[in-house]
């Protein structure tokens, strides 16, 4: 009988596109490596065959988190040929792997992040001259709003870049936000974004959009498309720290999660500004912020 792959894939249709591609990935990868030790059909697959691919992905030198992603694919995949009756009994309950250790996201402190957003805001305010390119000028103004959207708001990268202009309520200073699994949220920005997203619609926008822009997208690449999340990647790199550390898109989620603890917010209302389905995921950020207070106690007080 077929694997049902395709299947399997097409019952995740709620999932990011970033999650399907890491899905059909491991999944095809247990195939491939099921196929070569024999099984020639699902209900091949034991107990016994998901230890030994256990341990096949121990001796490759995957990470403890990256075994533990590619066996949660492997049990959903086997969970879903059980349901759907492909398979007579489901061999991925009772296969267990170790968690890996939390890593905790080195983020920059507010006052270097302020920093970085006043180069950013620095840099849109200098309009090209006479002669120059005018797409310098749109796309720093570009810049200036996708950095104040994913730190203002504490965005993924995916729903920075999938904003639609109807999302976008300046006025009360909302954003309507698609989220992991289909799952949709508001979330408030500050005068700053609202600023730099308004500076960047009426001045930026329009120099960059061609007739085959998508209309209601917010934000568009150099050459009139949808901008995309490699994209996004390059813009936040292009924007260093004073000290020259460049940052991932995620670092401002996660500095604009620590900053909001730090501040004195609630962990359920973190939990809801981020879009977490569970609250020990946002967790992890009262360890960073712990962290950071134990070092500036070290530091600063005198009986340290």
């Amino acid at each position: 009988m077929s694997w049902g792959v395709d299947d399997f894939l097409a019952s995740l249709g709620a999932h990011s596109p970033h999650t399907l591609r890491a899905y059909e990935h491991d999944v095809r990868e247990f195939v491939a490596w099921a196929e070569r030790g024999g099984c020639r059909e699902p209900g091949d697959a034991d107990r016994r065959t998901l230890r030994r691919y256990l341990a096949y992905l121990s001796t490759r030198g995957f990470a403890r988190r990256s075994i533990a992603r590619k066996v949660a694919a492997v049990r959903a995949y086997l969970r879903h040929l059980y349901r759907t009756g492909a398979i007579p009994a489901d061999p991925g309950r009772a296969l267990r792997t170790p968690k890996g250790e939390a890593r905790l996201p080195r983020v920059p402190a507010s006052a270097d992040t302020m920093a970085l957003l006043d180069a950013a805001a620095a840099r849109a305010d200098q309009l090209p001259g006479e002669g120059d390119d005018p797409s310098a000028g749109a796309l720093a103004r570009r810049d200036l709003a996708m950095l104040e959207v994913l730190y203002g708001a504490g965005l993924r990268v995916s729903e920075c870049c999938g904003l639609r202009q109807t999302d976008c309520d300046l006025d009360r200073g909302l954003l309507t936000v698609l989220g992991k699994g289909a799952k949709v949220r508001r979330v408030p920005i500050g005068a700053p974004a609202i600023a730099a997203i308004t500076d960047w619609l009426a001045r930026g926008r329009p120099v960059l959009a061609t007739p085959d822009s998508p209309p209601d997208a917010v934000f568009l690449a150099r050459r009139g498309g949808p901008v995309s999340p490699r994209e996004a990647h390059r813009v936040v790199a292009a924007h260093p720290l004073a000290d020259g550390r460049t940052l991932h898109p995620h670092v401002l989620r996660h500095a604009y999660a620590t900053h909001l603890l730090e501040g004195g917010a609630d962990l359920r209302a973190v939990q809801e500004l981020l879009g977490h389905a569970d609250l020990a995921t946002t967790q992890i950020y009262t360890h960073l912020t712990r962290d950071r207070l134990q070092a500036v106690y070290d530091a600063t007080h005198p009986r340290a």
